[in-house]
């Protein structure tokens, strides 16, 4: 069970470098760099937001999951977590957290993964695997598919069960709530705002994200 670190922002969204929306099942790939902060705003609730993270200057050293829950000994993120990459380099810490469940076990969709969960006519459904190499197609230069690596899933509320399982629930986000997070290294983040149907990570109904960037 997570246990919220609620930390409010005082960032004015008029004083952000950038802002832009984000519609569901759209991608991003940016790179932020050193003190720059990146806030992830759920617009209408219950959206996940998958992300995967690289080392800006060498993106083979990507967000290790395994790495990052061993050394804050918890499966789920808030304010005050640190993620790390595969070398153990210190990416980006959350600084600022109204939602506090942030899942780090589930994974991201794909054509796949749906036919194996839900039914083989889901095969051409968007997914987020899918928007994930449309944008290292369009824009990562030094990325390809064969870089696409664990993820976070923001917003997502995946319960591990008594037995070792996961579930795929509702989400515990609403309209409104953020996390935000300050780059301690340079670093290149790739987003999928989910556009999963099949299972109520996002309320059955994909909604638009908002990215917000500060250079302090």
């Amino acid at each position: 069970m997570t246990v919220l670190n609620y930390v409010e922002s005082d960032r004015k969204v008029e004083n952000a470098i950038y802002n832009q929306k984000l519609l569901a099942g759209e991608g991003w790939l940016y790179t932020i760099e050193p003190g720059q902060v990146l806030r992830i705003l759920d617009l209408e609730g219950n959206q996940a937001v998958d992300t995967i993270f690289f080392d800006g200057d060498h993106p083979s050293d990507h967000y290790s999951a395994v790495n990052t829950i061993q050394r804050q000994k918890n499966i789920y993120l808030s304010t005050g977590s640190v993620l790390v990459s595969e070398s153990r380099k210190e990416l980006v810490e959350i600084i600022a957290d109204t939602c506090g469940r942030h899942d780090t076990l589930g994974g991201s969709c794909s054509a796949q993964s749906n036919t194996v969960r839900y039914s083989h006519d889901t095969l051409p459904m968007h997914n987020c695997r899918d928007t994930y190499m449309l944008q290292l197609a369009k824009y990562g230069e030094n990325l390809t598919k064969r870089d696409l690596s664990p993820n976070i899933n923001f917003f997502m509320n995946v319960p591990v069960t008594p037995d070792g399982g996961l579930k795929f629930d509702d989400g515990v986000s609403s309209p409104g709530k953020y996390v935000e997070m300050k780059a301690i290294h340079r670093t290149t983040v790739l987003i999928s705002n989910c556009p999963q149907l099949n299972n109520p990570c996002n309320a059955y109904n994909p909604t638009p994200i908002q990215l917000l960037i500060w250079d302090k």
